[in-house]
């Protein structure tokens, strides 16, 4: 009856451990060669060891840079645009073939034809040659441009929002990794109390054997109760090693979780002794409420989304402005690389121009842009809704985990007494059993009665602090300084 009510104390301790694990830094390679290496470790230093191993932390980290990196240069989308281009081309045609070709057009034109080749000769003393560098041309260019909207000043709005909300996770993730830690430690500390608790019970049976085998030899007891003594004695030793064995195996799992080797030998620093508070719903709800991390990110991702609709409204319902300048300086003779350097060998084309533009098509309800505008409408009715039940839930787990804390504590000052009647029951049974008046299994039944009120008492201890440490998630403060009251 014992191991079964601890095995599922030890779930309820254990039972993160999986989902927890998932986001501790995977172990190095390098160490999966069994360590031998010790280490103490406080609850404390547990935490900051998991916190320094962390990929959930160290993503987060990630995350939350290039939100930052996002919102300090959001205003980039104001910066002009600017191109240089350089291209060369080549035609079939030289500009000599192309001077003739106009010059014999326009002579047809004027009812004067000219023969092509008499055109051609003058074409050529004007300087015109045909050769190859006569079909390449080199066209340069410098483009400038700027552009602005309204709706740019609110995804300005949105992208810094998004940094905030970043913040938020981030700081969600460092509370869930201490929690998760805090817990497990503690859950470490009760499978230890019950694994002292099966040790002195084994020890208790040893004891109890041997003291029936001097009885016997004495003549006092039968061999009866030395057969039943060995019998209850060898029983205990395979479950003992059980537990010895499984609580080595928790132990090596919780190292693996905070980061240190496969093989470190821990060694929990503590006890499971809460701080108590005094904790009134009514009286938490009306300072704390507001301080969830959980409304809060809410809350950021709603304005971020608000923005970002707006900034959508914006696109489709103003016009957006434009202006360009654009520099295109060309060279015919491409190939003659000492036409480069002088000014007047390059035809300059510069454009100066500004437009309003504003796409009409846009507001029609159907149209593409109009129903990404009502899809972020209906998303910003999703956390919206989702923010309503995360505030509804943040009462009931409230209330829940004050309702817990209540309850862990009358049975707490309860197995404190029945531990001392427990134990005076116990020492009674026992000494009544060595003058012989009761029997082993009376011994054995008053051992269970006590190491049931120690392993109850441990378990409502362990109650206690998990559902304070639920707590002060939900209420993002740390009660034990501000409400503490003492034990």
């Amino acid at each position: 009856m014992l191991k079964k009510k601890f095995t599922l104390v030890a779930l309820g301790a254990l039972g993160g451990i999986f989902a927890f694990g998932a986001d501790i830094k995977a172990i190095k390679s390098e160490s999966i060669l069994v360590n031998t290496h010790s280490v103490t470790l406080t609850c404390d230093e547990a935490v900051e060891q998991a916190l320094a191993n962390s990929s959930s932390i160290k993503t987060a980290d990630i995350d939350l840079e290039i939100k930052k990196r996002a919102g300090n240069n959001a205003w980039n989308v104001f910066i002009p645009s600017v191109q240089l281009t350089d291209t060369l081309a080549r035609s079939d045609a030289s500009l000599r073939d192309t001077v003739v070709q106009g010059a014999w057009q326009a002579s047809a034109m004027e009812g004067k034809l000219v023969p092509s080749s008499m055109i051609a000769q003058g074409v050529e003393a004007e300087g015109f040659k045909d050769n190859e560098s006569s079909h390449w041309t080199n066209v340069a260019g410098i483009s400038i441009g700027w552009n602005f909207s309204l709706a740019m000043i609110q995804q300005i709005r949105g992208t810094k929002a998004s940094y905030e909300a970043g913040k938020i996770s981030k700081e969600q993730t460092l509370r869930d990794t201490e929690v998760n830690v805090r817990k497990l430690f503690y859950g470490l500390l009760l499978a230890q109390e019950n694994l002292l608790i099966q040790q002195n019970s084994l020890e208790n049976a040893r004891q109890r054997f041997e003291q029936a085998q001097t009885n016997y030899n004495h003549g006092y007891v039968p061999e009866l109760a030395v057969l039943q003594a060995q019998v209850t004695y060898e029983n205990k030793k395979p479950d003992v090693t059980k537990e010895e064995c499984s609580f080595r195996q928790q132990i090596d799992m919780f190292a693996f979780l905070i980061g240190y080797p496969v093989g470190t030998n821990i060694t929990l620093e503590g006890s499971i002794e809460p701080e108590y508070i005094d904790a009134d719903f009514e009286h938490l709800m009306s300072l704390y409420s507001e301080n969830s991390l959980t409304i809060q990110a809410l809350d950021k991702n709603i304005e971020s989304l608000k923005h970002n609709y707006d900034a959508m409204n914006l696109g489709n319902f103003t016009p957006a402005l434009s202006v360009n300048y654009k520099m295109q300086p060309s060279l015919i003779y491409a190939l003659d690389f000492d036409r480069y350097p002088k000014k007047e060998n390059w035809n300059k084309s510069n454009t100066f121009s500004i437009t309003l533009a504003w796409d009409l098509s846009n507001l029609l309800p159907w149209s593409v842009k109009q129903q990404s505008a009502k899809d972020l409408k209906a998303q910003l009715q999703k956390l919206e809704l989702q923010k309503e039940m995360a505030l509804e839930n943040q009462k009931m787990e409230i209330r829940k985990a004050v309702d817990t804390l209540a309850d862990a504590k009358a049975h707490i000052d309860s197995m404190s007494r029945n531990i001392n009647l427990a134990q005076k029951s116990y020492d009674m049974t026992l000494r009544a059993y060595k003058n012989g008046t009761k029997e082993l299994l009376d011994v054995r039944d008053a051992e269970d009665q006590l190491n049931q009120a120690k392993l109850g008492l441990a378990s409502q201890k362990f109650n206690y602090i998990s559902a304070l440490l639920d707590l002060e998630t939900q209420l993002n403060t740390k009660l034990v300084n501000t409400t503490k009251s003492g034990e």
